[in-house]
């Protein structure tokens, strides 16, 4: 079951589901169906090209490894 990142386009709240089968995702603050889901961060780190983080330039610093 994976937890999928939305945000409203009706009121701009950000929020996460647990999504199990096919449901109805729906905002939590207004209640709309009128919602987008997000390229979450854990997804993108793995696409990045140069540098393992963005503390430094060469992806040599103590934070990258």
């Amino acid at each position: 079951m994976p937890i999928y990142e939305y945000r409203c386009k009706d009121c701009g709240e950000k929020f996460e589901r647990l999504i199990m089968g096919e449901e109805k995702i729906t905002c939590p603050k207004c209640g709309s169906e009128n919602v987008m889901k997000l390229l979450s961060l854990f997804a993108t780190q793995g696409l990045s090209s140069g540098s393992s983080c963005s503390s430094c330039s060469g992806g040599s610093c103590s934070s990258c490894r």
